[in-house]
């Protein structure tokens, strides 16, 4: 049986995607040991993971994960608060899959979209 998720996605610099998921988005830090190369992040039930890459072309990165919650218009106001960059082409909106999103860039062009089930 199936129990969770942990989407693993490349990383150039350790130390800027650390500052960006812990100190903009405010997840926390997972593990008790230190790896040059790997990264494991968490905020509520969400848990991604991070490898090295560093020759990675941000501009031919792919990488992408959907994050649901349960408050998306408070978070879409607190990263804009925060100023965290909205992708231009996803800001808040209703999609006509019936779900409200919104999506963010990380510092490797991992694409974070976050949704809201409206229906």
């Amino acid at each position: 049986m199936h129990t969770d998720i942990h989407p693993k996605l490349p990383m150039r610099d350790k130390a800027t995607t650390k500052d960006f998921y812990i100190n903009k988005l405010g997840f926390h830090q997972l593990g008790s040991k230190e790896y040059d190369n790997y990264l494991m992040v968490k905020k509520d039930c969400i848990e991604i993971h991070f490898f090295g890459f560093k020759e990675l072309n941000p501009k031919d990165n792919y990488g992408m994960v959907y994050i649901r919650t349960e408050d998306i218009d408070g978070l879409y106001q607190h990263y804009l608060d925060n100023n965290i960059a909205i992708h231009p082409n996803a800001p808040l909106q209703v999609q006509p899959w019936g779900q409200k999103e919104f999506s963010i860039l990380d510092p490797d062009n991992n694409l974070l979209t976050f949704g809201q089930d409206v229906e």
